[in-house]
């Protein structure tokens, strides 16, 4: 029997294996004993395990366990139905391993596919096509994964006191071989389960004391946006980069920082149809020979062989590069009767074009075949060609690994075939281009003029004339939008509602009342409104005066703390109006899906004070910061300021809580507007109680407790249907408001802040929609889609430009009015980068010209911009903070 890594992880006794957050260490004895458990359990005959390849414990045990028991393994990605599928009908695996619900179940799939027998030496199948659902899989040996993992291992100097960290997929080869490699060794992986974008996750890198990192070059993109190398790790001994061209700069850059720390970087090259790896270049080679791939790795042999298939023997000269190697694959299989087939090749033609130098070392220079490779996922032209002739779609494909070109000949859009084709590919819209042509070019003999293609994608693209239906399609991608749906229809939430209102409001000059239950094609139709005013939903209107008065409050002395307030109330109102649909259906997932939204730049913030305060505020990261047990002097939690962050996902939390509930929900659903008001009762009834359980001081005024009411009551006006619901709103604002202002201190503050409340109200039930000039509409419907990143980050520069300290600040109208207008700027910029961001549209390139602004900033200056300032870390109960 081979003595592969799976056969000996038994005799690593008690070092650790795996280390998973929030559990202990699982130990190599461990792991042996839940392997040896799982893989009696798959039996004695040899069967195709189909394994779901999640960053988990379960999905490892698994894979060794079929391993163990010389069955064939197939790792498909998680939560990918289209793999999945397509996987299940091709191959009939006989067992499956996967997740159904929050489970891992073992079952017997197919009973009938014993007739098709899987051959003695196939191991591992990986499939490599991308998100077409229709590829080929390689046919992997065991010899194939045990050679590569020893090679790996050998080249890379790994020893049993590594941890590596695995932040790649298990069914991706170059993930995949991290995990082999170690275990070979006896070392430990180390996997996060979350992304390198993570706030915590340097802190966790360093604090699980890795000594190698594995990345693509996107991770490496993503390292930098974190400033991975402004940091150090003792315990980091190397890092590697495949999946893809790294460039050369990049290289040179890691190269010379490991160096300097007594570190090394391994670039390398490799194909899942060679296991993994073909190829690194030796450290001793780097910086010089930053654009090659290097040599073969040990046990192997590359070469390159001309258009005859003859070796070329001198350097500089490209042929297609050529390997050989006992991790070679035994070939693709595309149904089930090809795994009872054995090897099929002897040597790898890569399908790349390479030359080789003086030194041996090879350099990739083209593709010989027609593929592309765009964030690490290989996708085949060949391959979306014919999944879009499925579809009806006439089409010839081009590209590079940054984008494709799909030219196409049909009655179809072109908008329609480009979301057709990024659908296929797994790739987002702004990586794919579509072009309509009465036929597709063609050579003289017949066959498509691919060459032709290239030099149109060379071709700056025309800007696409906007649509009402390319604009729904943009903010609901990938979901399917046809002319018949609605905002309503298509589950829209607030965050989609404003992005939209923005789009329309461009478009059609005014958006109609009630848009959002109109369907697009009705929206489509409306012709573009010339008006000198402008007509917008109150609730916008709402928001953007209630984020200028929490700006005009932080930045003035007048106590004008009614802006938090009316924010809540808003939110409340856009729960009903936007995520109501998902709590009555108990789709938590759906409802919850708009707090990423919310949280991800919240905790760039808390990123941003733990580099200035060198500490990090763990309470703020658990969202608890505002329950009273923290202090920002102590650098335990974000500066009060930012209490309202907690309060709001504190809010999802409970409001999904409570529809968890089955009776709950039912009588929610029923009759939401009498849920509300009883909610709001015991919501008062809370306001006094639990302070009184949990008395936190004056800081009870940051608590959900205090101001979960004015959630509540947004929440009733939405659905307040009927004249008496409206008035039985108004009527209990007129008693809980003065009720809360008089005991929440009874001073000017309180009064106009819940005051303030009221009338907010009554403009929710009785004037929907307001009818303003043009120029100040446009400029409140930003400030409004903006208010959440206004909100974040409006006290940064007043802090780190003025000292906030001296009262005169607050009264000297030109730091006011700095003050106000950099605020407002810093939110609405920031919204639109993160837009971006989102549509995947020149993110590194604006990364790097905020870089070379940063780098003519004194760092003392930069420290401050990113939230040292004392100011904001001093409790201002009553005054700035309790708006």
């Amino acid at each position: 029997m081979l003595d592969g890594f799976w056969t000996r992880i038994d005799r690593m006794g008690d070092r650790p294996a795996l280390l998973l957050p929030f559990r202990p260490a699982i130990t190599y004895s461990e792991l042996a004993d839940r392997v040896a458990s799982l893989s009696g359990a798959l039996g004695t005959s040899k069967k195709l395990v189909a394994i779901e390849a999640a960053q988990s414990e379960h999905s490892i045990i698994a894979y060794l366990a079929a391993f163990a028991g010389g069955h064939a393994v197939a790792l498909l990605p998680p939560e990918d139905g289209m793999a999945w599928s397509s996987f299940m009908e091709r191959f009939a695996p006989e067992i499956v391993y996967r997740r159904e619900g929050r489970r891992w179940r073992l079952m017997e799939a197919n009973h009938s596919s014993s007739d098709a027998a899987v051959h003695p030496d196939l191991a591992l199948m990986l499939v490599t096509s991308g998100s077409t659902g229709s590829g080929k899989a390689v046919r992997l040996s065991k010899t194939a994964v045990a050679a590569n993992a020893e090679q790996i291992a050998g080249y890379l100097g790994l020893h049993a006191g590594d941890i590596g960290a695995l932040v790649l997929p298990l069914h991706y080869s170059y993930g995949l071989s991290v995990l082999n490699s170690h275990l070979a060794v006896g070392a430990a992986v180390w996997m996060p389960g979350t992304s390198v974008l993570e706030p915590t996750f340097l802190d966790d890198f360093r604090a699980a004391r890795c000594t190698n990192f594995a990345g693509v070059p996107h991770s490496y993109e993503l390292l930098e946006q974190r400033g991975f190398r402004e940091q150090s790790y003792p315990d980091l001994r190397f890092m590697t980069v495949a999946g893809g061209r790294m460039e050369p700069e990049t290289v040179r850059r890691y190269h010379g920082w490991l160096q300097g720390e007594g570190q090394r970087f391994f670039a390398m090259y490799g194909q899942t149809e060679a296991t993994a790896r073909i190829a690194y270049v030796p450290p001793e080679h780097l910086p010089g020979s930053a654009d090659r791939i290097g040599v073969a790795v040990p046990g192997g042999e590359l070469w390159l062989v001309d258009d005859e298939g003859m070796r070329i023997t001198g350097s500089d000269i490209a042929g297609e590069l050529v390997y050989r190697g006992p991790n070679v694959m035994l070939g693709y299989a595309e149904t089930r009767q090809d795994l009872a087939g054995g090897a099929d090749i002897e040597e790898l033609r890569t399908g790349d074009l390479a030359t080789h130098d003086k030194n041996g070392l090879f350099r990739i220079t083209g593709r010989l075949r027609r593929m592309s490779k765009i964030g690490g996922v290989r996708l085949g032209h060949d391959a979306l060609e014919t999944a879009l002739a499925v579809k009806g779609i006439t089409a010839a494909v081009v590209g590079n690994d940054q984008q494709l070109l799909v030219a196409f000949a049909g009655p179809q859009a072109e908008e329609d075939v480009r979301e057709a084709l990024a659908v296929l590919a797994g790739i987002g819209l702004p990586q794919v281009r579509a072009i309509a042509t009465k036929e597709l070019p063609r050579l003289t003999n017949g066959k498509i003029d691919y060459e032709q293609l290239r030099l149109r994608m060379e071709e700056e693209p025309a800007r696409a004339k906007a649509t009402v239906i390319s604009l729904f399609r943009e903010v609901f991608f990938p979901q399917q939008v046809s002319p018949q749906d609605s905002f309503a229809e298509l589950g829209g939430d607030s965050l989609r509602y404003l992005e939209l209102t923005v789009g329309l409001e461009r478009l059609l000059g005014t958006v109609p009342d009630g848009w959002e239950k109109m369907s697009v094609g009705a929206l489509s139709a409306r012709s573009h409104s010339t008006s000198a005013q402008r007509t917008i939903a109150s609730d916008i209107l709402l928001k953007s005066i209630a984020i200028l008065l929490v700006v005009l409050h932080h930045a003035t002395p007048w106590p004008i703390p009614g802006g938090a307030g009316t924010m809540l109330v808003l939110c409340g109102y856009g729960l009903a109006r936007f995520q109501s649909r998902a709590l009555f259906a108990g789709d938590l997932r759906r409802f919850l899906r708009p707090l990423g939204l919310v949280l991800w730049p919240y905790y760039l913030v808390i990123f941003g004070f733990s580099i200035a305060w060198g500490a990090m505020p763990w309470a703020s990261v658990f969202l608890v910061g505002n329950l009273g047990f923290a202090q920002p002097e102590r650098h335990e939690m974000l500066p009060y300021l930012y209490w309202f962050v907690e309060a709001f996902a504190q809010l999802l939390l409970l409001w999904g809580a409570l529809f968890v509930v089955p009776p709950v929900r039912r009588f929610a659903g029923k009759d939401p507007f009498r849920f509300g008001m009883l909610l709001l009762a015991l919501a008062v009834l809370a306001h006094f109680v639990i302070p009184a359980l949990w008395p936190v001081g004056q800081r009870q005024i940051f608590t959900l407790a205090w101001v979960l009411h004015l959630a509540v009551f947004g929440w009733c006006t939405a659905f307040a249907n009927s004249a008496g619901r409206r008035l039985a709103v108004i009527a209990a604002g007129c008693v809980v408001m003065p009720l809360m202002a008089y005991t929440g201190g009874n001073w000017a503050g309180s009064w106009i802040l819940y005051s303030m409340q009221v009338p907010v109200l009554a403009v929710l039930l009785y004037l929907p929609r307001v009818r303003l000039p043009a120029p100040l509409a446009a400029v409140l419907v930003s400030i409004a889609t903006a208010s959440y990143h206004i909100y974040l980050l409006h006290r940064i520069l007043p802090e780190a430009l003025f000292d906030t300290g001296n009262p005169e600040t607050f009264t000297a109208p030109l730091p006011v009015a700095i003050s106000v207008a950099s605020g407002l700027v810093t939110g609405i910029l920031t919204y639109r980068l993160q837009r971006r961001m989102m549509l995947g549209h020149h993110l590194w390139k604006g990364l790097r010209q905020l870089g070379r602004h940063l780098r003519h900033i004194p760092l003392s200056q930069q420290v401050t911009l990113l939230g040292s300032g004392t100011t904001l870390a001093h409790d201002q109960h009553g005054s700035r903070v309790s708006s």
